[in-house]
């Protein structure tokens, strides 16, 4: 049985990657093989068709022939979020409705990119949230980088109050500690819910995240083993021993991080650790040339010379 996200959910939810050929057909023999890798590492949760995962490269069967696969493999064991984020809202509900009838847990909605104001965000988010009811649970992702939409602290705020199926807020703003303390402090003050906050930003600012007040993370660094093992250190009250962990991971994290070329990297990376089968980016997008090649190789292997010095 299928449980619905709620607003408990905590851990790494894992932004899947979406594998393709070397000639940029879905390729779901990697699908099955990297939401196994996932599920091996110890995630709470997978996310797909989200920004990281190619979702608007992907045709509209394509989307439902992957999200079904996952959803096959992973077979009920941890939650399924879909990314539904689309500039018709007819998509929108259509994709979430299918998603939440073949098993998904709830869906990532990120705003289109023409709001300018507080107001037309709202009005947004609850339009949307009309639409396809009360019975599916929003992650509202918030990363204004990508979208270019400023989600505020008074409109996540008027949000929680006004949508009980709203359980999760994907936090990825820039700079955005403080803005995670307001939420958790104002909603405090407020007596609101306390909905799960995960973090984004390929877990760039994990640790100083989690002292704010995050639940874990939402994102998709090719070593998703260390993201587990950062928020159970956390969750067991041993920061400094999470952060020493941290650190080992922080180069290659900083390095795939880089806008434009981070899923090339992350995708190559999970290539190499025999993962999926082709790091290829569906076109347009980035390719790795050899000096770039070269440095992934050189900080992968700094990495595994730091984790076998630790032991």
């Amino acid at each position: 049985m299928t449980h619905k996200l709620d607003e408990q959910a905590h851990g790494v939810y894992i932004i899947a990657a979406t594998p393709f050929t070397d000639d940029g057909a879905l390729d779901l023999a990697s699908a099955d093989s990297l939401t196994d890798f996932y599920l091996e590492q110890g995630v709470s949760g997978i996310t797909i068709l989200g920004m990281m995962g190619e979702a608007p490269k992907l045709t509209d069967e394509e989307s439902l022939l992957f999200m079904r696969r996952v959803l096959t493999r992973v077979n009920g064991r941890v939650p399924v979020v879909v990314g539904v984020s689309h500039a018709s809202h007819q998509h929108v509900q259509r994709l979430s409705h299918t998603a939440m009838e073949m098993g998904a847990a709830g869906v990532m909605l990120a705003p289109v990119g023409n709001l300018k104001i507080d107001e037309q965000v709202s009005q947004y988010y609850l339009t949307v949230a009309d639409m396809l009811g009360s019975e599916v649970p929003i992650c509202l992702q918030d990363f204004p980088q990508s979208t270019g939409v400023h989600t505020s602290v008074a409109v996540i705020l008027r949000l929680i109050e006004a949508l009980p199926q709203l359980v999760m807020l994907k936090h990825e703003d820039l700079p955005g500690l403080r803005k995670l303390s307001q939420v958790r402090k104002f909603s405090e003050e407020r007596n609101l819910r306390r909905i799960s906050i995960l973090v984004g930003n390929g877990g760039l600012f994990l640790p100083q995240e989690l002292r704010r007040g995050a639940d874990g993370a939402m994102t998709g660094f090719a070593y998703p083993e260390m993201l587990v093992q950062v928020c159970a250190l956390f969750a067991a009250g041993k920061i400094e021993e999470a952060e020493d962990l941290f650190d080992l991971y922080l180069p290659l994290l900083r390095h795939e991080f880089q806008f434009g070329i981070g899923l090339a990297l992350r995708k190559e990376t999970l290539r190499r650790r025999g993962i999926i089968r082709s790091a290829a980016v569906r076109q347009p997008g980035p390719k790795l040339d050899s000096d770039d090649q070269r440095e992934l190789g050189q900080l992968i292997a700094r990495l595994e010379r730091g984790l076998q010095a630790r032991g």
